[in-house]
């Protein structure tokens, strides 16, 4: 029978394998924040010097290392049921000969079960690492090809049941989560009552010991079993020092206590699990966001309701007034006005029509519209918010990484003076054995870290969903304690501080060439670049029904402008710089170029192969939410420079405009970093804010990177170390504040917990606690952290 019961799980086992790692997935080994390579490469290259502060332990990640656990959970929800929304799972994914497989175990939520994993499967040859994310139950191994069979034995043997991800990314074969009934704790409850009224009444001391024995056998088999194994796996977690706690009682006599402090403990486990979930499923609203079907046009013509994870990119979605969109896409018929709260945190509802970009999650306000789909479920803006959201969650922050080191010899401290508070007073002072004793198990149930362990990680989750809800998405809590103490914010300027969207308002030509023929030759040139100001002067030929010409070797020119040969002729149009680079300036034009940058204009050049042929004079205004932004960076003491590829003049007016501290003009790629290092030199904590794109050095450089307008590029998302939904500046100021709330509730927290524990002991070896005191220290400083820690969700 036992062999038999082997062969089917070895059989078991080698489905999940099969499942397990069927598609490679390139996410999963990506570094924690979602860095490109080249934000990867610059942490890597530009923050050796992490340790020297506070803020760098957090940048283990730039290097791709990460840390060996995630978010911390009470071993109060252990119990808990799963909640009824998970994300899929990443797929497995090959590395040369090593597998890195993620695994979902529902019964994962606590430190207790990550220790118990680490011991059992640490002591594995075949396994090379493994990532905790408790508060999304993920455990992501790193193993050898053909271990992924004993892993899942081993998880077994622990009394988890794992789930796999099969070839799509879904969780394989889930085990359905069963609610545990209510009655077996309300008989505990009314036996533990009855064993204390026994007690007080003068009843047999049998009565109150059966009523006791009852009540603990009630509700109390569980955290026997899970201490057990803790206990046979070496491991002192809360389960194990309550077992000894209340065996302890029953054995010195005990009974109205050990039942009572038994009840109240798994009672705690239930309504700190409920918390809990308010945490861990703090992001799980963005989940439910798109519906689950979607109405898709046929091959015929007609329409058909499908779900939407089987809709492919090209194909075409109706959306009807007040439904919710379901995808990515791209208007192709009809409009509306449109909700994008969800994702950006806008107030107002923004006007589509054809050509414009509709998101996943958002809402259709009014009118009916058909869009072609872009994105596949699994890549929509808002999957990537999630993806980067729950990435964030396991990403440990410098408050957590003190708490766990300090969690780790805490308990150890407290269990081995206990022992001693057992020992030492009978054997060497003649004290009673039984009120020693007694005392030692008090000091058992305190030794439990929980409260501490689960302060941070609650608190930065909190954090970071109610950042998201206002469409600030942060890539993990070591950003978000980081935002406090920002003193430097360099911004860049098209699009960041000003609309993006410049008109040209100057044009002259020079020499003998006839003006339209100029400008035909300028907007050939600019209709191949997407930098704003050469889409004013390719937007503003168009609107004088000019075509435009063939363009062969095309070459853009970094920071300077861009070339290309039309009709056998080498034409650049470019800045200020360039045309001082190709030696075509004179005097005259030097004063012309001088009276249009001081009016706040980008001058940009036509220059052939021997002199400036016209010259254009673009302008582009400043966003009200840009003077509103800086004000506000100011009162929170932050100072701001500009940091622009335009000219020193245009972006001093544009500085004067907002009232930026310093303004930076004709600043190439390598301009923008080299200043960031500047002042980073100085010891000051530097933000720099961009498209994501131009400015990925600088942004790498910077210890916190933002990203502006990051709705639907994913490039930006991935970035950048804080992505701004929208293009509101506004939301750095609230960032701010939030880093300063969240450090706030973090110490207060911290402190909380460590004073209840500090208190209840000292109460204990003065012979004033008992065991319903303990219980209560512990479950309720769990409680009152976890409910200071969810005030940030109001933020």
């Amino acid at each position: 029978m036992r062999q038999t019961h082997a062969a089917q799980r070895q059989e078991a086992d080698e489905t999940e394998l099969r499942a397990g790692h069927a598609t490679p997935h390139a996410h999963v080994h990506d570094h924690e924040h979602g860095a490109s390579c080249a934000h990867a490469h610059a942490h890597e290259h530009d923050r050796d010097h992490a340790d020297a502060h506070e803020h760098g332990a957090s940048r283990d990640h730039g290097n791709g290392a990460k840390p060996h656990a995630h978010n911390h959970a009470h071993s109060a929800a252990c119990c808990a049921p799963a909640p009824a929304t998970t994300a899929p799972l990443a797929r497995a994914e090959t590395i040369g000969d090593r597998v890195r497989t993620p695994i979902r175990i529902l019964q994962m939520d606590c430190p207790t079960e990550e220790a118990l994993i680490r011991k059992r499967l640490g002591g594995m040859s075949s396994v090379y690492g493994m990532d905790f994310n408790l508060m999304q139950r993920t455990l992501t191994v790193e193993h050898a090809a053909d271990a992924l069979g004993p892993i899942v034995a081993a998880l077994r043997s622990l009394d988890f049941s794992p789930e796999l991800p099969d070839a799509s990314g879904a969780p394989a074969a889930p085990v359905p989560q069963q609610h545990k009934p209510w009655w077996p704790l309300a008989l505990a409850g009314a036996a533990a009552i009855g064993s204390e009224a026994a007690g007080w009444l003068g009843a047999p001391s049998w009565l109150a010991a059966a009523l006791a024995i009852a009540a603990v056998v009630g509700c109390g088999l569980g955290t026997y079993k899970k201490g057990w194994l803790a206990i046979r796996h070496g491991n002192l977690n809360i389960n194990a020092l309550m077992s000894i706690a209340v065996t302890g009682a029953l054995i010195l006599g005990q009974w109205p206590e050990a039942a009572m402090v038994m009840v109240l403990f798994t009672i705690a486990e239930l309504i700190e699990a409920k918390s809990l979930d308010r945490a861990r499923n703090a992001i799980k609203g963005l989940m439910q966001l798109t519906p689950e079907q979607a109405t898709v046009q046929q091959n015929d013509g007609s329409w058909l309701t499908v779900p939407v994870a089987g809709v492919a990119p090209d194909s075409v979605v109706r959306v009807k007034p007040g439904e919710r969109i379901a995808l990515d896409g791209m208007i192709v018929a009809g409009r509306s006005s449109v909700n994008q709260a969800p994702i950006t945190g806008e107030s107002l509802p923004v006007d589509k029509a054809e050509g414009d970009p509709v998101f996943a999650g958002t809402v259709n306000e009014s009118g009916s519209f058909d869009y072609r789909v872009t994105a596949a479920a699994n890549n929509t803006t808002l999957a990537r918010i999630i993806h980067a959201v729950e990435e964030a969650q396991g990403a440990k922050a410098p408050t957590q990484r003190f708490v766990d080191q300090f969690a780790r010899v805490y308990t150890p401290i407290v269990f081995a003076i206990a022992v001693a508070v057992a020992v030492i007073p009978p054997l060497l002072f003649g004290g009673v054995w039984h009120d020693w004793v007694y005392k030692a198990l008090v000091m058992l149930v305190i030794a439990c870290p929980c409260a501490l362990v689960i302060s941070t990680p609650v608190t930065i989750v909190s954090g970071l969903a109610a950042a998201a809800r206002h469409g600030i998405l942060i890539k993990g809590g070591a950003y978000l304690e980081l935002g406090r103490k920002l003193s430097w914010l360099a911004l860049d300027k098209t699009g960041t501080i000003t609309h993006g969207k410049p008109v040209q308002t100057d044009f002259e030509s020079f020499a003998d060439i006839d003006g339209t023929y100029c400008r035909r030759l300028a907007a050939s040139l600019a209709g191949r670049s997407d930098h704003p100001v050469s889409l004013a002067v390719a937007a503003a030929a168009d609107e004088g029904g000019l075509a435009h010409l063939s363009v062969d070797d095309f070459t853009a020119l970094p920071g300077r402008g861009v070339r290309g040969t039309i009709d056998g002729i080498t034409y650049s149009l470019g800045n200020h710089r360039l045309v001082e680079e190709l030696e075509r300036c004179s005097p005259a034009l030097e004063a012309r170029l001088d009276a249009l940058e001081r009016q706040g204009k980008t001058v940009v050049m036509l220059i052939d192969e021997a002199r400036v042929l016209g010259l254009f004079a673009v302008a582009d205004t400043v966003k009200d939410s840009s003077r509103a932004a800086i004000m506000g960076l100011h009162e929170l003491g932050v100072q701001t420079a500009m940091l622009t590829g335009d000219n020193p003049h245009t972006a001093e007016a544009i500085a004067q405009q907002v009232g930026i501290d310093e303004a930076h003009g004709n600043q190439l790629p390598q301009d923008k970093l080299d200043a960031i290092g500047r002042l980073a030199a100085k010891g000051s904590v530097v933000g720099m804010v961009g498209d994501g794109i131009n400015d990925a050095p600088a942004l790498a450089r910077a210890d916190i990177g933002f990203a502006m307008g990051a709705m639907g590029t994913g490039t930006a998302i991935e970035t950048a170390d804080v992505a701004l939904m929208d293009d509101d500046l506004r939301k750095i100021p609230l960032f701010i504040r939030l880093s300063n709330a969240t450090h706030s509730v973090l110490v207060q927290n911290i402190v909380l917990a460590l004073g209840v524990k500090a208190v209840f002991l000292a109460l204990t070896v003065m012979g004033l606690g008992t065991m319903w005191m303990a219980v209560f220290a512990d479950a309720g400083a769990s409680l009152l952290v976890v409910a200071n820690g969810l005030r940030l969700l109001r933020k």
